[in-house]
């Protein structure tokens, strides 16, 4: 007989053994446990390392079994031999748990798998290895995994690559049995080829684990949380009532009057603990970290190759890795789940206007997904006040358009002001009074009120930053993260599969040439080819980036030349709309495009840096992709503000690209007006193309082409059709779960278009709110709903993503004090009204910024070629800048007045800057970082943890002190006697001396 086989012995049907107390499974007796111990009875061979049930139910530790169909048995395909249940779906809950309907599956390993053409499973090819006794024990499957049909049957053809798959997941399955787990195989199931690997954490692994990690669990110690007392209390009262409906119908987000004490698990004082409900001690998120680590840790070693679980998925030796979701969330007969009361209170656009049950997210997918959120929804909430204001200044200057002088003097037509031609040849002298409309919208986002909004916006980015700082502490007392770093220290991030790959190549490679095997490590000198080529390919994207933008001016000013032919009235005034809308949309395509194209190139640029660790490695990539994405997203809009119509020239003396292409020039209104179109439709544009419709449209077509895939390689068999999907065959339809780094991206790039250029668009506090109350749903919906569970990770904060808020909140007061003093016209303003004025209004101040030119004084070939297309000769016509008239000695210098106005506006920048500055960080100041009762209660729970210890300290010395004392009461007894014990009592004398004196 094989050494594979075992032999099976029909027992009575009454056999008390099972879970369940019976011993029949699928028409097979089994022996019982009493009888297992007889090797050369039972003729059994079981491999205990693959056993994966508690020892109370060794009677279902079979493994393989060969010649089944001599007892009369047809086995399924894929026959779980640990099933007793007759309706093993429903014992499971549809693969929430084992087949044993007992033990919950806290993670799951999916592979791919060939199958013959008859459809028998594939055979099992043993491999031996005489001298490790433990590839001998690899060679069995576990249990459910599939066996063959008959002893007689030869191998089908096995691909050589799939062999190695399968020995890799042999052995490594193999290391997490010894590690701990508990592992149970399932590849009867509607998707073809796929096979799952369910893992059960036991109890005891959960609580070495714990301790390793040194999670904080709640112990048996409940305190009071201090409460406001006073008219505090009735304040905050008054508000629950009036928030009361906007408050999700959540258990966890109910106030807490108590906290139970948390504390570092440990197995040594699991008294501490209230281990009364043992299967809710961990709750789902923490098994699957817990599981999670113990994945990364183990390692499969062939081919001299350390794997973990990152370099197995990476070398397809398994396809996916996942925690399951908790249930179903729709459906009249889903059992309630955290996932069904997130979808309902969280995940929908009908409860768009309440609070986020932060906690509860927390609790399904740990704190670092949480804090996203709350973050998120900190960001939203502090919108509010910024969007309000933003609207009361663009009312503001609604309400005065008619009274502001400038663009009334613009509008009269009576004033007769002729205008240089905005171009050569083609283009012909213009009435000021023609640009009336875009002097009147300019008005609108260039007013005294725009630098009070500048202001204030640059004092909310500091509150903004304060107020998350103490939000996140008050997460951190409530989620038990306080003291984080300690841990987060104590357990060190695992490599990446990428990084141990590349050291051992290196090591394999001086292995050869000088025959040594010591632990190499990456130097900056293997790493130097990808630092050279990430610097060389960021400088060039940047390049690209610039090239684009010229295009565009290009575009610019060749359609501007192109429509300025146009005969009709009507389409010369409406040129330049026309040219910037049609520029800005050209923008908006490429910034779009380029985006995704630049997300990519900063992967593979941190990909082929190779960093050590998962967190080095998003570092690098948050750093590059930000780098390009603001480049990529800003840059139309620095152009707008900054350069337009500052490199220009003057008539007779303009500056040529090309020697054809004139500089563009800003209108008479200013460049404002341009840079607040420019800026509302690249940010509206982002947030409804990018945001919304690309997170909402990809993943339903990815989910609606992976539904196709499978309907085409699914079965015709009814059986196939009727049978329920388990739990881990639906979630791993979902899309796999990318990290977070692309939804802080696009909030952070939206956080620069609403503070960066705010003063010329005070309306962008107001978009970025209506599109971050679709976007919290959005996400939410998409990760409860879209998304496979990601694996809960511990954070106490957002990481780099608050140190590249802080830069973007010091960098936009420098460019709006920019944006006020160069591209505004609230200086020049502000220096003709002290300084030129003679009535002290501002009539006059347009005729003031403008300067003649004398036509005769045209570059030959430069002159319109219809210069009486106004009906009358021109002699002398004005442009926009600060020079000297054409009868001046020095005539086209540059003026007095323009100096006058560029210092006013130097000094404006530096009092601006520092002033802001200031303020900024007296909020900073102010406003402490930790609440002052959070840190109260900190401390108390510290106090709390020392007299729990003192107390177990001085129960412990109070019980030694009893048993001391009894042990010397008992000997001094026994002394006492000895004088008078005849022989007949030599038994009691021995007794007393029996307990030990030494406790």
């Amino acid at each position: 007989m094989d050494k594979d086989e075992i032999h099976l012995r029909r027992l009575p049907a009454a056999a008390p053994w099972g879970p369940h107390g019976d011993s029949e499974f699928h028409g097979v007796d089994f022996l019982p446990d009493d009888l297992s111990e007889a090797p050369d009875e039972t003729g059994m061979r079981v491999n205990k390392k693959y056993s994966c049930l508690p020892a109370e139910e060794k009677g279902i530790h079979i493994i393989n079994i060969r010649a089944i169909e001599d007892i009369g048995y047809d086995q399924h395909e894929s026959t779980l031999l640990n099933s007793l249940s007759k309706n093993p779906d429903a014992d499971c809950k549809y693969g929430l748990y084992f087949r044993d309907g007992k033990r919950k599956v806290d993670y799951i390993l999916v592979y791919h798998y060939k199958k013959s053409s008859s459809g028998r499973a594939l055979a099992r090819r043993t491999h031996h290895n005489d001298t490790s006794a433990r590839s001998t024990k690899q060679d069995h499957p576990l249990p459910g995994k599939s066996v063959q049909l008959e002893m007689g049957e030869s191998e089908p053809p096995a691909d050589s690559h799939e062999d190695d798959k399968r020995f890799r997941r042999e052995e490594y399955e193999g290391n997490l049995v010894e590690a701990g787990l508990e592992l149970e195989h399932d590849e009867d199931t509607k998707i073809h080829g796929v096979g799952f690997v369910k893992i059960h954490a036991p109890w005891n692994v959960l609580c070495r684990e714990a301790e390793f990690l040194k999670l904080k669990m709640p112990t048996k110690k409940m305190y009071q949380i201090n409460q406001t007392h006073g008219l505090l209390k009735k304040i905050n009262s008054v508000i629950q009532k009036i928030t009361e409906p906007i408050q999700p119908k959540v258990a966890e987000h109910k106030p807490q009057t108590v906290k139970r004490l948390s504390y570092p698990f440990s197995r040594e004082k699991q008294h501490l603990f209230d281990l009364s409900d043992r299967d809710s001690f961990f709750d789902s998120k923490t098994r699957s970290t817990i599981v999670y680590e113990i994945l990364k840790r183990t390692t499969c070693t062939k081919a001299k190759y350390s794997m973990g679980i990152t370099s197995l998925l990476a070398n397809g030796v398994y396809s996916a890795a996942y925690p399951l979701h908790d249930g179903d969330y729709e459906g009249e007969n889903v059992e309630p789940n955290d996932r069904k009361l997130l979808c309902e209170e969280w995940a929908s656009y009908g409860v768009f206007y309440k609070y986020q049950p932060i906690d509860l997210v927390r609790k399904y997918f740990g704190e670092k997904i949480g804090l996203y959120f709350a973050w998120l929804g900190v960001y939203t909430q502090m919108l509010i006040p910024a969007s309000i204001v933003g609207i009361i200044v663009f009312l503001y200057g609604c309400a005065t358009v008619d009274e502001n002088i400038p663009s009334m003097e613009m509008c009269d037509q009576r004033n007769n002001i002729t205008m240089c031609p905005l171009c050569d040849r083609t283009c012909s002298y213009w009435k000021m009074s023609s640009a009336c409309a875009t002097a009147r919208a300019s008005h609108l986002f260039d007013n005294p009120a725009t630098v009070f909004f500048s202001v204030f916006m640059a004092l909310w980015a500091a509150t903004f930053m304060e107020h998350w700082k103490r939000k996140q502490m008050r997460l951190n007392y409530r989620w038990d993260l306080t003291g984080f770093e300690e841990e987060e220290e104590a357990v060190k991030d695992h490599p990446r599969a990428e990084y141990e790959a590349k050291v051992l190549e290196k090591s394999l490679r001086k292995e050869h040439k000088h025959k040594e095997t010591d632990k190499e490590k990456l130097t900056w000198k293997d790493r130097f080819p990808a630092y050279l080529t990430n610097f060389v390919g960021i400088i060039f994207m940047v390049g690209l980036t610039f090239a684009i933008v010229f295009g565009v001016i290009i575009y610019r000013i060749s359609t501007a030349a192109a429509l300025a032919i146009s005969s009709t009235p009507s389409g010369r005034s409406s040129v330049r709309v026309t040219v910037t809308a049609t520029a800005v949309i050209i923008n908006l395509v490429v910034i779009i495009i380029l985006d995704e194209v630049y997300g990519c190139i900063a992967r593979w640029l941190t990909q082929i840096e190779v960093p050590k660790t998962d967190k080095n490695f998003e570092e690098r990539l948050i750093f590059k992709a930000f780098l390009l994405k603001f480049v990529n997203a800003y840059t139309p809009i620095f152009y707008v503000a900054f350069f337009k119509g500052r490199f220009v020239g003057r008539p007779g003396d303009y500056v040529y690209i090309f020697h054809s292409f004139r500089m563009e020039e800003c209108a008479p209104g200013g460049c404002l007006m341009e840079l607040c179109i420019q800026l509302s439709i690249i940010m509206l544009g982002k947030q409804l193309i990018q945001n919304n419709l690309f997170e909402i449209g990809i993943p339903k077509m990815k989910k609606f082409i992976r539904y196709m895939k499978l309907k085409r390689r699914r079965s015709l068999d009814h059986e196939e059709h009727v049978k329920k999907k388990q739990r881990y065959e639906v979630d791993y339809n979902l899309e796999p779960f990318a990290g977070l780094t692309p939804e802080y991206m696009e909030m952070i790039i939206q956080f620069g278009f609403v503070t960066l250029f705010v003063a010329s668009f005070p309306l962008a506090p107001l978009f970025a709110l209506l599109n971050n109350i679709i976007e919290i749903r959005l996400d939410a919906k998409k990760f409860v709903t879209e998304l496979r569970r990601p694996v809960a990770v511990r954070a106490k904060d957002i990481g780099i993503w608050y140190n590249i808020l802080r830069g973007i909140g010091k960098l936009a007061v420098i460019i709006n004090a920019f944006v006020i003093s160069f591209t505004s016209d609230f200086i020049p303003r502000l220096v003709y009204l002290y300084m030129y004025s003679e009535n002290g209004t501002m009539h006059g101040f347009v005729n003031h910024t403008l300067s003649s030119f004398n036509v005769s004084d045209f570059q030959a070939g430069t002159a319109p070629n219809d210069p009486m297309d106004l009906g009358y000769e021109v002699q002398i016509c004005r442009y926009k800048d600060y020079r000297e008239p054409p009868w001046s000695e020095n005539k086209y210098d540059i003026s007095k007045d323009f100096w006058a106005v560029l210092a006013a506006r130097l000094a404006f920048v530096i009092v601006f800057q520092n002033l802001v500055m200031f303020m900024s960080d007296f909020v900073d100041w102010i406003i402490p970082d930790i609440p002052k009762d959070i840190s109260q209660q900190i401390h108390k729970e510290k106090v709390l943890m020392v007299e729990v210890f003192m107390r177990e300290e001085q129960g412990k010395l109070q019980m030694l002190e009893t048993w001391k004392d009894k042990d010397k009461k008992k000997g001094e007894n026994c002394n006492n006697h000895s004088p008078r014990l005849s022989r007949s009592h030599s038994g009691s004398l021995s007794s007393c001396h029996s307990y030990p004196l030494d406790v």
